[in-house]
């Protein structure tokens, strides 16, 4: 693990309740799936929870960005470009 922990350290409970929140989404999908409910309304139920997986891994990014990578550049150190090349590697597996 790094040194200095992780950023969304400080804000792990709302993390983990908007996570809980998209788990119970996901258990709506099966519930629907398994009650043969219109493809259009599970498919829209599909897209709110994509949208809040977004939403947390956009949060999780900036937390990345905020702590960790200015931990990074305040200390001046090599781990700068391991974290930028992170930040980097993260973002292309976000809009793929």
């Amino acid at each position: 693990m790094h040194e200095h922990g992780h950023g969304y350290i400080s804000d792990k409970s709302k993390y983990q309740s908007r996570l809980r929140r998209i788990e119970g989404q996901v258990r709506g999908v099966q519930r629907m799936v398994e009650e043969e409910n219109y493809c259009i309304d599970v498919l829209t139920q599909i897209s709110a929870i994509r949208s809040s997986l977004q939403g947390v891994a956009l949060a999780l990014l900036d937390d990345h960005l905020n702590h960790c990578v200015r931990n990074a550049v305040d200390s001046n150190g090599n781990e700068l470009e391991e974290k930028l090349a992170e930040v980097s590697e993260a973002i292309a597996r976000l809009v793929r």
